[in-house]
Order: C-alpha cells, then sequence, then structure tokens
C-alpha cells in the first residue's frame, strides 16, 4: 500500500482524445470482477478473453499493428441481430469503459437517449450534413456514419491517423451515445506523467497540467470503480414488513 505522503505526478490531458490509451485494466478488471465476465487465454499469448455470463458478448484485447486491438462481439437475440464493435490501441480506455459499462448496465437504458449527433451537436461540434459528419471544436476527432455504421476517428493530420472505433449497423444506439458522451466531455484525462505514452506532445494541439496527486488516490481508483460497478448488481434489501398491530386487550366480565 503506498504511503499516505507520496505523491505522483499526474498529468491532466485536453483534449480527451489525444491523452493516448491509458491503462486497459479500467475496463478488463471490472469486467471480471464486477460484472462476472469469466476469462479464458492463453498465458503464453499477449491477449485477453473475456465472455460475459450469458455468454452472447466476448471481449477480445490483442495487440495488432495492422488493425483494431479491442473487439466486442455480441451474438443475436430474439429481437437484435449480431453486432460488433472494435476499437484502436490509443482509444482512450475511459471511453471504452464508457460503452462496457452501458452494456453492462442491469437497469438497461434510458428509452429517450439522445442519438450520437444530437449529442456532439449540443456540445459545440460542427456539422456536415452533405457527408453525415461531425468534427470537434478542434478538428482533430470527427464522428460520421455510413450504411448504419458508425466511426468515429481521432487524426493529427492527413493520414496520420491515431485511433478509429467502429460500430456495425446493429450495434444498440445507447452504447454508441454512451461512447460519444465520454468522447465529447470538455474534462481532460488524467495520465500518469508519461510523454512516451501521448499520441503527440504538440503544444499546439494539447495542453498539458501537471498535478501532484496522493498516491493513495491512484492506487484506490480501481478498487473504487471495481465497487461502483459491483453495486449495480446488488440487489437493495426489501423494506421490512409492518409489524401487526398488538393485540387487542380482552374484555373481562
Amino acid at each position: 500500500m503506498p504511503d499516505s505522503s507520496q505523491t505522483v505526478d499526474v498529468d491532466f490531458i485536453a483534449p480527451r482524445s489525444l491523452a493516448g490509451g491509458g491503462d486497459p485494466a479500467w475496463i478488463t478488471v471490472p469486467l471480471h470482477r464486477a460484472c462476472g465476465w469469466s476469462h479464458g487465454h492463453d498465458q503464453l499469448m499477449p491477449r485477453v478473453i473475456l465472455s460475459s455470463p450469458d455468454q452472447k458478448a466476448l471481449l477480445r484485447l490483442e495487440p495488432d499493428p495492422d488493425g483494431q486491438w479491442w473487439t466486442i462481439q455480441h451474438a443475436a437475440g430474439p429481437d437484435r441481430p449480431a453486432w460488433y464493435a472494435s476499437f484502436g490501441a490509443r482509444t482512450p480506455v475511459e471511453f471504452i469503459a464508457a460503452f462496457t459499462d452501458a452494456l453492462t448496465d442491469p437497469a438497461g437504458h434510458p428509452p429517450t437517449a439522445r442519438t450520437p449527433f444530437e449529442l456532439i451537436d449540443a456540445a459545440g461540434w460542427s456539422p456536415d450534413h452533405d457527408v453525415g459528419m461531425f468534427r470537434s471544436p478542434d478538428a482533430t476527432t470527427f464522428v460520421e456514419t455510413n450504411g448504419g455504421a458508425w466511426f468515429v476517428t481521432t487524426t493529427l493530420g492527413r493520414k496520420r491517423p491515431v485511433w478509429q472505433a467502429q460500430f456495425s449497423e446493429d450495434t444498440p444506439m445507447h452504447l454508441i451515445t454512451a461512447f460519444t458522451t465520454a468522447l465529447a466531455d470538455p474534462a481532460p484525462l488524467p495520465r500518469v506523467t508519461s510523454p512516451s505514452g501521448l499520441p503527440t506532445r504538440n503544444p499546439v494541439l494539447i495542453s498539458r497540467t501537471r498535478q501532484e496527486v496522493p498516491a493513495t488516490k491512484i492506487a484506490s481508483a480501481l478498487e473504487d470503480r471495481v465497487r461502483a460497478l459491483t453495486a449495480r448488481h446488488t440487489p437493495r434489501p426489501a423494506p421490512p414488513a409492518n409489524s401487526p398491530p398488538p393485540p387487542r386487550p380482552r374484555r373481562t366480565r
């Protein structure tokens, strides 16, 4: 356990889409410990495979220099075709976690959830309706739809993509909206100081605010997340039954 007096240098990165991938455990550990996803993988292979308790969803994290590192596949159900989503290596884990948190939420989703375009439009992104696309205020990230599929791409310029998220045409809309909600949040993302982990150190594109954060807070963040997600699956205790009224005194002659 870290000493309570120790601190860690943390950079708060904006825009958050350029904060780098972050720690994959932010996604995999809560899925396993809080949501009951089982893991099965060859320890000699650099990959993680997790399957949902109902065996309908499968998450794979596999280093692939030529493709997406994260993939989620969901089997067809009685009222929905099969679908999949994938994410590049430098997709911030906080965005993917928003997607998986929505996927595993036992409460389901609100029927009035906004679409991705409605949400980012409200956040000040610029539309290009001719090509079905919205551009972030800093012009580094694009959200577009094509044939029912959705794509989110962060780039440093032409032919310099940083990461891309892809959602098949039958991906539930509230899951894509959860991803874009995290994407459009203007708050910077924290990263333990490691300049080599950032897609760019260009001060024109990103701002970095360094703060000393208690080491105990860094160490407990994942456990706090696991506890919060576990609580979603814990049924609330039933209210106590009303106590029966006391017996009425018997009358005597």
